[in-house]
């Protein structure tokens, strides 16, 4: 499939926006960014979540963790708008409710999601892939046929620098290994400047140096964005995690510090006991 194509097509959708604070600063006063209220989900009579409820304060770094069919995934799904919830509110701050949007509308308003497995443009440059993910303009041919403005690219050279790939500026994203394909995609991600990152498993299949570039990746980006990741590896959830959340059977189960929940006996029992 041509690349280019794909995302010309993908970025030309006439994408009706129903929510009125659509595009309005996402209001923080508060204190979370994000509110996930009762939400209920079901499959086939099977119910993925069960009146979850969820507070990401704005600018935590939050690890979510729980056993294979927790409803980790489901979760991410309803805050990015790729499943409607049968019941319950999901708010972007305190004003913009994200049942009223699209799933492209919610990833251009702010909320970024990486899914496990790398999906970059392998035939392009690490460059290239930044510069097809400018936040302001995702229209393919206007990216071909104008040049970049100064601070577009020394948004790509930040970014280029955060995620340690300014050495391979010019290498083809396919040559890069695991751990640098999924750096790229995060900095796909951060040219978007987006306020909420949902990363689903970055560890997965890396070396012990990748994952330690990781963790320190993530933990850098805290603060000036909300960052929610998914994972199993407990080493790497302890490295990085001031906040838990442990899922089971689609509501959490405990909340708090990693020993916090450690030795919580019902999270012993539902999972880290496996």
């Amino acid at each position: 499939m041509n690349p280019f194509k794909h995302a010309r097509n993908w970025s030309t959708r006439a994408l009706p926006v129903k929510d009125p604070n659509f595009g309005h600063a996402v209001d923080t006063s508060h204190g979370p960014i994000l509110y996930i209220e009762d939400v209920n989900v079901s499959f086939d009579g099977f119910k993925a979540l069960n009146n979850l409820n969820l507070f990401i304060d704005d600018g935590e770094l939050r690890c979510i963790i729980g056993p294979n069919g927790a409803g980790k995934t489901t979760m991410m799904d309803v805050i990015t708008g790729k499943t409607k919830p049968d019941s319950g509110s999901i708010f972007f701050g305190q004003q913009i409710n994200l049942q009223h949007l699209s799933e492209h509308q919610i990833s251009r308003g702010g909320i970024g999601r990486k899914f496990q497995k790398p999906t970059v443009f392998e035939a392009l440059s690490v460059y290239e892939n930044l510069e097809l993910a400018t936040a302001d303009d995702k229209r393919v041919w206007h990216i071909l046929s104008h040049q970049l403005t100064g601070a577009q690219r020394d948004k790509i050279d930040e970014v280029l620098y955060t995620i340690g790939l300014s050495q391979h500026v010019h290498n083809s994203a396919g040559n890069l290994s695991h751990g640098q394909k999924q750096w790229l995609e995060i900095g796909m991600l951060l040219m978007q400047s987006p306020r909420v990152l949902l990363v689903d498993e970055p560890v997965a299949g890396m070396t012990g140096e990748e994952t330690e570039r990781t963790a320190e990746l993530l933990t850098s980006l805290a603060g000036k964005h909300s960052v929610i990741v998914v994972e199993h590896d407990m080493a790497f959830v302890r490295s990085i995690a001031k906040n838990v959340t442990v899922l089971h059977q689609g509501s959490v189960l405990a909340e708090g510090t990693m020993d916090q929940v450690q030795s919580n006996p019902k999270v012993i029992e539902v999972y880290l006991g496996e």
